[in-house]
């Protein structure tokens, strides 16, 4: 199984979710601790990372030997998700 690291801006966008939409996205990320290539993930183009959608919000990640990197979560329809990776 991978180790989880989160980035700063990942966590604090964490600390301000709904209760519910935070037990939907923290199910997501430690589902791709087992299996992180689900059938629902992209390759971003022009960045080295992956992405996957859970409901309204998207994950921007990337998998190193053993650690998944959790760079960016946002919602699905702001730009600003990737704005911060460049």
């Amino acid at each position: 199984m991978l180790k989880l690291q989160l980035s700063r801006e990942s966590g604090k966008f964490l600390d301000i979710l709904p209760p519910k939409q935070f037990h939907q996205v923290v199910k997501k990320i430690f589902s791709l601790l087992t299996d992180p290539r689900p059938n629902d993930t992209k390759e971003l183009k022009g960045y080295p990372f992956l992405r996957c959608d859970i409901g309204e919000y998207r994950i921007v990640y990337d998998v190193s030997e053993e650690v998944l990197r959790v760079i960016v979560v946002g919602k699905r329809n702001d730009d600003e998700v990737y704005k911060g990776l460049k």
